[in-house]
């Protein structure tokens, strides 16, 4: 029964470290990359459950919303807080994808000035400092302002009309997404994270770069393997 309850362990052990949900000590002889292990398992737990906050809030949103629209044009009725709980959510959902997509540099970007600089140059990696420092200046930004509002707001009476939650509530998405945000751009800045380090999509193509390629006569890598 021991050995039975070990091999389970030691196979749960085994799939969190596949998953990188765990730091496997053994593969790291010095100290700076355990802690750049450690961190980048804290940022995995970290997305991972604001992934599930965000599937949640989006499901609540989808269910409340349509049976809002049942109860109102069918039975001629309705739930008083039922249109401002998808409100609510819809903050929360938003806040929370845009941390979301600066984890994996999923934003709307102009490339044209990157993909005209030389791959591996200095003028490439200049950019990409300056694009993890000016979102780590607004993750800054919506994490001290927004907790600054928040704090305030938490200190007075007021409440929400329809839930009678307090108003603070409302606010909390913002600071939330700014910790987040300004995490993964340390991480980033500091090198712990690397930019094909991705959690949610796959690389993107360098299609100027295939052209290239193509033009000399070489294959992808894909049909190489």
């Amino acid at each position: 029964m021991q050995v039975t309850k070990q091999t389970r362990a030691s196979k749960m052990h085994s799939c969190l470290v596949r998953h990188a949900l765990v730091v496997d000590r053994r593969r790291y002889h010095k100290k700076t990359e355990l802690v750049g292990a450690y961190l980048r398992v804290t940022d995995r737990w970290i997305h991972m459950i604001i992934l599930w906050i965000a599937q949640a809030a989006l499901a609540i949103m989808v269910v409340l919303v349509i049976l809002t629209v049942i109860l109102r044009y069918v039975f001629n009725t309705g739930i008083g807080w039922a249109e401002e709980v998808p409100r609510l959510l819809v903050t929360l959902f938003a806040f929370l994808a845009c941390a979301i997509g600066v984890r994996d540099h999923m934003h709307i970007s102009v490339n044209l000035l990157f993909n005209a600089c030389k791959e591996g140059g200095k003028a490439r990696t200049f950019l990409i400092y300056f694009t993890d420092v000016c979102i780590l200046c607004c993750s800054v930004f919506l994490l001290v302002f927004g907790s600054a509002y928040t704090k305030r707001l938490f200190r007075l009476p007021g409440t929400l009309p329809m839930t009678g939650w307090p108003t603070f509530i409302q606010y909390l998405p913002a600071p939330l997404a700014g910790f987040v945000m300004t995490f993964d751009s340390l991480l980033f800045l500091s090198g712990v994270l690397k930019r094909d380090d991705l959690l949610y999509s796959e690389q993107e193509l360098d299609y100027q770069q295939l052209l290239k390629d193509q033009k000399h006569g070489v294959q992808p890598k894909e049909s190489q393997q």
